[in-house]
């Protein structure tokens, strides 16, 4: 084991395009620590520095407190994993597991010995005299995570090793790496454009965007509360809802408002920042679907009062009667929406719908059998809400 650390590393090519700006990340010992980004992000070339595949244009790479800037990959200790698995396709599985050993000179039984072991452990053991084209898709990555096992490296670097495999097979593939990591104890660094994988496999997320760190933190820390608009819009499925409100103070209490939504704010430390430094400016807000509700509105002809109903799994939206009061939704924190999509997934389902030509979607369980241009109640749950400055998308109630 490990821990791998990163002092202000960039990387820079000839025609100065600058791929990594500024890096500064410190990689504990045994931690299974995720790279997570957009195509282009700078994820890739950070692990092929920390390889030694690419060269570092300024600032310092340590592994196990041991400056590496110069040193041969070879050197390093590390062990790489491909996403095309790169396998020997002449060699047999034991062939292919025992070559870098080989290459080191290791006794003949000192080998076998851990090619069985790790054989045992990724469930090879029928298949060492295999070649790579007799293999699966899944069975060959195993094979090349055996290869890297064997030389008991102090780091393990991944690099979207489960991008070739079907979505069934990468599932497993999944909770294989886990049991692995914990198994091994060894410091992993993997890297992946999918944030299903970031969010179920590390133990610490990076998120990239543009040759920069955005947030550094663990999963949970990192769906609830992102530090900016692009990870807020970038982890979470489907992809969070953001619109523009203004802060407004209405009979000595402060609200957000916009054409089609009006809420209290509440919360103290929230009524601080607003009244400090946001008072009547515009903010960006950002509601995750599953933190939107659609609701039953059923208006009353003899008082014209309203009573609102959750709608459960499998009932349908029925059309609504159009006399309701706008300033009567706003004290709930409803809005009449117009569907545009249905997707029903089984266990839950996605509504596309629109207000005031905004576009939103939100996520509930279970099956909502809705229609195309169908009229229904939504509620925001602004408790759960984030708020972002317009100017710089940066969280408002960030606190390092």
């Amino acid at each position: 084991m490990a821990n791998v650390i990163l002092k202000n590393i960039n990387k820079w090519y000839d025609n100065d395009y600058k791929a990594v700006k500024t890096i500064n990340l410190d990689i504990e010992n045994g931690e299974f620590v995720v790279l997570v980004g957009p195509s282009g992000c700078g994820k890739s070339t950070t692990l092929r520095m920390i390889a030694g595949l690419e060269d570092i244009s300024s600032g310092d790479l340590y592994i196990g407190e041991k400056l590496v800037n110069k040193v041969e990959s070879v050197n390093r200790d590390i062990a790489m994993v491909f996403q095309n698995y790169a396998l020997y396709p002449h060699f047999s599985v034991y062939e292919n597991m025992a070559f870098a050993l080989k290459i080191k000179k290791m006794d003949k039984k000192e080998i076998d010995k851990k090619i069985q072991e790790t054989a045992e452990i990724l469930e090879l053991k029928d298949l060492l005299n295999r070649k790579p084209k007799e293999l699966s898709g899944g069975q060959r990555q195993r094979v090349a995570l055996g290869r890297a096992i064997v030389r008991e490296p102090k780091v393990f670097l991944m690099d979207e090793p489960l991008s070739n495999l079907d979505a069934k097979l990468r599932v497993s593939m999944r909770s294989e790496l886990i049991k692995l990591h914990q198994r091994l104890k060894t410091t992993f660094i993997y890297v992946t454009h999918d944030q299903t994988e970031a969010m179920t496999m590390g133990s610490k997320i990076v998120v990239m965007n543009k040759g920069e760190i955005q947030q550094v933190a663990d999963p949970v820390s990192i769906y609830e509360k992102p530090r900016n608009k692009f990870v807020a819009s970038f982890i979470g499925s489907p992809q969070m809802n953001f619109f523009n409100v203004v802060a407004d103070r209405i009979d000595d209490r402060l609200y957000i408002e916009n054409k089609f939504i009006r809420y209290e704010i509440k919360e103290n430390h929230l009524k601080k920042i607003f009244e400090e430094k946001y008072y009547r400016a515009e903010v960006i807000v950002g509601i995750r679907p599953e933190d939107i509700e659609v609701v039953q509105h059923i208006s009353s002809d003899s008082n014209e009062r309203f009573v609102i109903e959750d709608i459960g799994s499998n009932i349908k939206v029925k059309e609504f009667v159009e006399k309701t009061v706008s300033s009567k939704l706003e004290k709930n924190n409803i809005s009449l929406a117009q569907i545009e999509l249905v997707e029903i997934l089984g266990s839950e389902t996605y509504i596309h719908f629109n207000i005031n030509n905004n576009k939103f979607i939100c996520k509930i369980n279970g099956v909502f059998r809705g229609e195309q241009g169908q009229t229904i109640s939504v509620r925001f749950n602004f408790s759960k809400a984030h708020f972002f400055n317009k100017d710089y998308e940066e969280r408002i109630d960030w606190e390092e």
